[in-house]
């Protein structure tokens, strides 16, 4: 998914836009996915139980902020994806700058993404931060 949102980021650069919006909704509405599918659960499972009584410990804290701000990302993603792409909004709710939101959408996403990675390295690889 993050090379489709750099393939798509591309695509606006070469002002192929229509191109760069079903890219960039094909990425937001297959992460969604991911998220309810796989994330959600295994949070749900895994983590929720144990807040707020083990936050302290960096195996549920990274968890907790890969998910709160993941989720902020994906609700500010699918906002984008209503508010430029389609008329589902009145329009004193669309976009007028798509740069400025879409670009901070991307780097949250990338820092979340990252997140992501050094999470499930805790989580599952031994000793790694330990």
């Amino acid at each position: 998914m993050g090379a489709g949102l750099l393939f798509g980021a591309w695509l606006a650069r070469a002002k192929r836009y229509r191109q760069h919006a079903w890219c960039q909704s094909a990425v937001v509405i297959l992460n969604l996915a991911v998220i309810a599918a796989t994330m959600a659960p295994s949070f749900h499972a895994q983590v929720l139980p144990r807040i707020p009584a083990k936050l302290s410990r960096p195996y549920f804290a990274w968890a907790t902020v890969h998910a709160a701000l993941g989720s902020v990302t994906e609700l500010a993603a699918l906002y984008i994806l209503l508010a430029a792409g389609t008329r589902l909004l009145p329009e004193r709710m669309r976009i007028t700058r798509y740069k400025l939101w879409m670009r901070t959408v991307l780097a949250l996403w990338w820092f979340v993404l990252l997140l992501g990675f050094a999470t499930y390295a805790l989580w599952y690889v031994p000793h790694l931060f330990r």
